[in-house]
């Protein structure tokens, strides 16, 4: 029961991580208000950093963003860690 629970909030918080890289993308083309970065990067530590990665290439935004993109890979990284080190035990 826990792990079908861990995988529904997985699958909601990386969909709606992709969801709102794609709305901020949407806004900064239309030049209106933007999602802020640090609420970006809060979804990707709550658990939708692959979500993020993948809405980074998708819509090709904040590729080159610092530090956002150094921020996002350092989530990404221990986040990774944490997951590998969880199997292990």
């Amino acid at each position: 029961m826990k792990a079908l629970f861990a995988v529904l909030f997985l699958m909601a918080i990386n969909s709606w991580t992709i969801l709102c890289f794609w709305h901020d993308k949407s806004r900064a083309i239309a030049g209106g208000r933007r999602i802020r970065e640090s609420d970006l990067l809060g979804l990707a530590m709550l658990g939708g950093s692959p979500g993020a990665l993948l809405a980074r290439r998708w819509f090709r935004h904040k590729t080159r963003k610092e530090p956002f993109s150094t921020q996002l890979m350092i989530i990404t990284v221990v986040q990774a860690g944490l997951l590998i080190g969880w199997f292990l035990l």
